[in-house]
């Protein structure tokens, strides 16, 4: 049996893996015994780990959250792409959360072993956006919250919007396209769906009331927004090509090497990203070069570039014919 230090860390990171664990499970897993598993659940929780219990023979435990947060437990990789993450978002101007991010990698470096910490020392990463075209648009992380609550929760969201009169509007998606944060929603003044830049928003509190959600025209936000932007009503652009993917990193950190797609949140750490490329094939590397793992929502000719990709790769290693 492990010691108690080590034993606690396993029992940790399995509890933060999937949403519940039966004790049972646990106990196999860890090889130690149920009442073992029960002793370290409780020390678990006396360290702040907020962990819940549900009672019966199928019973188990699920990590949830607390009111502060407490120490979390990352593997060496996770621990790089934080830092890597964090980096990007420092040193990107205007987009509201520098200075966050630089103390959030300043913490996070000084808990780090001296053996990772050493191995990190020397990535530096600066973002660098294209020659803007306006005014800079910034958008601070506590309006991103305030908008996908709203979502979320499917209450109305009242702002001001330019010189105009106070808006009404019923908060749909939250999207990027061409490196800005834009909000589609059905305005409640206008009685039609509009997109509203997100830097332009100035929000009032409380929210509006609660409402029913509505069918957004297409059926599809990516098909709704390109067709804003381009004037046109087909999702596939100008591109012969066009994929739908979901990616394990935040939207944020998508966003800001998109700029001819959509970015759309799907949690606070994956997003639903569409793109488009002359053939499937240099779509599938396009979205390839996200380092991040990949679901394919379609179409299957995009699920079928990825397989033609992964051969091709693989008769590269190998040293084979291309």
């Amino acid at each position: 049996m492990p010691k108690t230090s080590a034993r606690l860390l396993a029992l940790l990171s399995l509890l933060q893996t999937r949403r519940d664990w039966p004790g049972t499970l646990l106990a196999e897993r860890l090889d130690i015994s149920l009442r073992t598993v029960r002793r370290d659940i409780d020390r678990l929780r006396e360290l702040g780990y907020p962990i819940a219990a549900a009672k019966g023979p199928d019973g188990g435990y699920r990590l949830g959250a607390g009111t502060e947060l407490p120490p979390l437990l990352f593997d060496d990789d996770q621990a790089v792409a934080l830092t890597v993450a964090l980096q990007v978002a420092a040193t990107t101007p205007g987009n509201g959360l520098a200075e966050a991010a630089a103390r959030a990698l300043y913490t996070i470096r000084q808990v780090m072993s001296a053996r990772l910490r050493n191995r990190v020392r020397d990535l530096r990463v600066t973002a660098i956006e294209r020659p803007a075209t306006g005014p800079a648009a910034t958008v601070g992380g506590d309006v991103l919250l305030a908008i996908g609550a709203a979502i979320g929760a499917r209450e109305g969201l009242r702002f001001d919007y330019g010189t105009g009169p106070p808006r009404r509007a019923e908060p749909h998606h939250l999207v990027t396209w061409d490196g800005r944060w834009y909000l589609v929603a059905w305005d409640a003044d206008r009685a039609d769906w509009r997109t509203f830049r997100v830097d332009r928003m100035r929000l009032r509190t409380p929210n509006g009331p609660r409402f029913a959600p509505r069918e957004l025209p297409g059926g599809d936000v990516t098909a709704f927004v390109t067709g804003r932007f381009r004037g046109s009503t087909d999702a596939s652009g100008d591109w012969p090509c066009r994929g739908t993917v979901v990616l394990e990193l935040p939207a944020a950190t998508v966003a800001l090497y998109t700029r001819d797609g959509i970015v759309e949140p799907v949690g606070p750490a994956r997003c639903r990203l569409t793109l488009g490329s002359w053939s499937w094939t240099s779509l599938a590397a396009a979205v390839a070069r996200f380092d991040a793992d990949i679901e394919v929502v379609g179409p299957p000719e995009l699920t079928e570039a990825f397989e033609h990709l992964a051969r091709r790769c693989m008769r590269t290693t190998a040293g084979g014919d291309g």
